[in-house]
């Protein structure tokens, strides 16, 4: 999750990075001048897995509607990804676990409704109790009165509000943790600890419709399946004011099909170049194509609430199946070296001093058919004599990944039927079965960072119970090891434990580490300033239409 000392060095690291590879088109967004203030751009979009709540999404295609339509205590940096204070006017310690925060004046939801300490307090005990069924939930575990609002035993939920939350005044808050946690203010601009509106509460289903936030856009209209339109809200009170009319999220179950839309000049703005397309895009964009680093790895996860996945020796097949992924012949070939072949389970982005460990990885992120081979005899055969990679159709190029990895392992094992893919058509239905621990096989698993930390990259992926743990991997080792992390208040001794934890990942090969991804768009010649945050997300309001 993300104390101000470890908010500088982590985006120091990511700062590095860009600035070192990043490419691509736009300009640094400063000026406020050009471009028709009032016009619409339009572009490319998925469906997200559940409603717009900002406890309840975990998924990149509802984390850009809500970094649209919110802002939170922190803001993170569209260049560097620092993490910087946005409604927060300043958050104090003296010991890293209880924390007061005081709330900027004269900010308000869109419609009208003051931003204040209530509405951030009101939020988080939303977004922990159990029975609102938050995806994100555990984003509030280290506050005092979790275990009561959001009980993991599979008790009932015996309180309805934190009791390490407490309101001052209008303006500020207290936050008591359950333990030190030194870089808890860095977490604070993930969207999760947005603040809400009274209107969230006392008519949920029509905000439900028509979410009502603080940003620097309010949602005009929303047809699921289809569109999802975003206006200037020109009452917004921060710096960052929309420098266009709004955006037209348009939802593609094919980003071929959004691609081709964009070179007919019917869509504006595709975020996810894909990979059929990869070898014609300069020549088709020129300047108007970016690539540029981003905080996202691609891993595949394994169902470890089946036991053929979670068995004495299973750890040997899973390295197996990783030993006979050609992961430089894959990034070379299908992704024109857009992807960086994996050496560890965080990102290059975060740099050395940040928490990445090139190598860590070691021989098991290694090509090797023969020692695919005798690793996967060793664990005991391939569970049912074939894997299924099971990925959603709908974004991401995923098929021609999947397909080229499973004719990888295919040809290291000598078997042309040991891995086929397994499409699911949307990726709403693909995270529903998901959650509903349906994966009997690998499944696609990528992660794109919430925030600059190799906490992130770690703790809610692989901790026992956490938000995005969809493989359900317990390991007490690595829970420890994470939780003397979060409690160091030295920077650098904090980044070794946190790769104390990932070894406990390799040595389990809790998922398989496959590329690093750069993030990719393309736009049309009415758009000018467009450029992608560290999270590989377009920066909307700093994009120009003429």
């Amino acid at each position: 999750m993300r104390g101000a000392t470890h908010a500088r060095w982590a985006a120091g690291a990511v700062a590095v990075a860009l600035t070192a590879t990043g490419c691509g088109g736009g300009d640094d967004g400063s000026s406020s001048g050009g471009g028709d203030s009032g016009a619409v751009l339009s572009s490319s979009w998925g469906d997200p897995q559940n409603p717009l709540e900002p406890a309840n999404t975990n998924e990149v295609q509802g984390g850009k509607v809500l970094s649209m339509i919110f802002r939170g205590l922190k803001q993170y940096d569209p260049k560097t990804g620092e993490a910087e204070d946005m409604l927060a006017e300043k958050i104090e310690t003296t010991d890293s676990q209880n924390f007061t925060i005081t709330v900027k004046d004269g900010w308000t939801f869109s419609n009208g409704e003051k931003v204040t300490a209530k509405s951030f307090v009101d939020a988080w005990n939303y977004g922990a109790g159990l029975k609102n069924n938050q995806k994100n939930a555990y984003f509030f575990e280290y506050i005092q009165g979790y275990d009561k609002t959001h009980p993991d035993d599979g008790g009932k939920q015996t309180a309805d509000t934190l009791s390490g939350l407490k309101v001052v005044d209008d303006r500020t808050f207290t936050v008591a943790l359950t333990q030190k946690f030194s870089t808890f203010p860095d977490t604070l601009g993930y969207n999760a600890y947005a603040p809400l509106p009274q209107s969230f509460f006392t008519d949920h289903d029509a905000w439900l419709s028509k979410p009502v936030g603080n940003g620097p856009y309010a949602v005009d209209s929303y047809t699921k399946g289809s569109q999802l339109s975003v206006r200037k809200w020109d009452g917004y009170p921060g710096g960052d004011k929309a420098q266009n009319g709004g955006v037209d999220l348009k939802v593609y179950t094919d980003n071929n099909t959004a691609y081709t839309d964009l070179m007919a000049g019917n869509l504006d703005l595709v975020d996810d170049v894909p990979a059929a397309q990869l070898k014609n895009v300069k020549a088709d964009l020129g300047n108007r194509y970016i690539n540029t680093p981003a905080g996202i790895i691609q891993t595949l996860s394994f169902p470890f609430y089946d036991q053929a996945w979670n068995k004495p020796g299973s750890e040997k097949v899973r390295e197996g199946l990783s030993r006979a992924i050609d992961r430089e012949q894959i990034t070379d070939t299908i992704f024109q070296k857009t992807r960086t072949p994996a050496t560890d389970w965080t990102s290059p982005v975060l740099g050395e001093d940040g928490g990445y460990k090139k190598g860590l990885c070691g021989d098991a992120c290694e090509y090797d058919a023969d020692a695919a081979k005798q690793l996967i005899k060793e664990g005991g055969g391939l569970p049912g004599g074939q894997v299924k990679i099971t990925y959603n159709a709908d974004t991401g190029s995923h098929k021609q990944w999947v397909d080229a990895v499973c004719n990888s392992i295919n040809n290291a094992l000598d078997n042309d039927q040991a891995c086929v893919g397994n499409p699911v058509g949307t990726f709403a239905d693909y995270r529903n079965q998901i959650t509903q621990r349906k994966m009997s096989g690998p499944f696609r698993a990528g992660w794109q960072m919430d925030y600059p930390l190799i906490q992130n990259f770690l703790q809610p992926l692989y901790y026992t119970n956490a938000s995005s743990n969809d493989g359900k991997w317990s390991n007490t080792d690595f829970d420890k090891r994470v939780d003397e992390a979060n409690a160091e208040e030295d920077t650098a001794k904090a980044v070794e434990k946190f790769q104390q934890a990932e070894e406990v990942v390799r040595d389990n090969m809790a998922a398989i580490p496959l590329w690093y991804q750069n993030g990719s768009a393309g736009y049309s010649e009415r758009l000018s300033n467009v450029s992608l945050n560290p999270f590989s997300v377009p920066v909307y309001d700093r994009i120009k239409v003429s």
